[in-house]
């Protein structure tokens, strides 16, 4: 007999687990979460998942209690039953932890790998991990979904007559270099240093962007602060214009202020967090519809490859 799929949302993805749950074609599981006065927080899920495969949506961006609440829906399915439980999570938190980059600190992506299965998941789903290694810390299945789908279709539609595609650090020009590939377009490259995360010491650009329509390409924008500095640089070496796609919308700190102040003429992000405000300079593009399509194809046992572009 076939499994049933029932689709739940951690609480601060909700917004996007209703769209997902819709683009598959149904509705999102009951469930509450419990709080006590001390902060302490119980998920339940209010219907059976008994032999079920339970998909559950939540991007663990800041703060922690997002990456917690998803382990105790994890757990809390496992313990009632469900045949599969699978995270679906938009946004992989802790990435940019991947490696050591100096001594003693932790490798906080494979912390969050452990963690997760150790809760009992047995699949995971993603988009645009900060680094493809990622997805060898777990050792259950992960799909690994990339919004080129949307963003590559979007650009296109610019019919941008010198389109160059930029890639805002060194650790980008593969990203940059498959999209500018597809779109059988020049590549350039910043080349940038810091001392510290979120503090650029220096930046160059290697290549030529003049006259050119630049597009920086990336999988997430926190601070703002390296596309603002890339964009204003292109700008005075003789750019034409200057947008950006990033997948994550983390925007932390001044990032908005950044963003409207620089010569970006548009930033083109997706959904998988939420902006907490809005920006004339900033168009979203959901996510949706491509995990409703991959939800179904998973449930089926069916490739995901026809969702890759590049």
């Amino acid at each position: 007999m076939e499994s049933q799929v029932k689709i739940f949302s951690g609480t601060e993805s909700l917004y996007l687990a209703q769209k997902i749950a819709k683009a598959y074609g149904g509705e999102l599981g009951a469930m509450e979460v419990a709080r006590f006065s001390d902060g302490e927080f119980q998920p339940s899920f209010e219907e059976t998942v008994r032999g079920c495969d339970v998909f559950i949506v939540q991007s663990t961006f800041p703060p922690a209690d997002n990456l917690f609440e998803l382990l105790l829906m994890v757990d809390a399915a496992k313990r009632a039953s469900a045949k599969e439980v699978i995270a679906v999570m938009p946004y992989f938190g802790f990435a940019r932890q991947d490696r050591k980059d100096k001594p003693r600190v932790a490798i906080g992506a494979k912390l969050v790998a452990n963690l997760l299965s150790a809760a009992g998941v047995t699949r995971i789903i993603t988009m645009d991990l900060h680094a493809d290694q990622i997805q060898g810390f777990f050792d259950v299945p992960v799909d690994h979904l990339y919004a080129s789908s949307l963003f590559l279709p979007y650009i296109q539609s610019l019919n941008l007559p010198r389109l160059t595609i930029a890639a805002p650090d060194m650790g980008g020009s593969k990203r940059a270099n498959a999209y500018a590939k597809y779109l059988n377009s020049e590549i350039v490259i910043c080349y940038k240093q810091r001392k510290k995360a979120n503090f650029i010491d220096s930046m160059t650009v290697i290549g030529d962007v003049e006259g050119r329509d630049i597009v920086l390409v990336d999988d997430l924008v926190d601070t703002g602060g390296t596309l603002a500095k890339a964009a204003d640089m292109m700008l005075d070496r003789g750019a034409k214009s200057v947008r950006a796609v990033c997948t994550h919308p983390v925007l932390s700190g001044k990032a908005y202020e950044n963003i409207e102040k620089s010569g970006i003429v548009e930033l083109v992000v997706t959904d998988t967090i939420p902006l907490s405000q809005q920006s004339s300079k900033i168009k979203v593009l959901s996510v949706a519809d491509l995990f409703g399509e991959v939800l179904g194809k998973v449930h089926n046992y069916e490739s995901i490859s026809s969702t890759f572009i590049c």
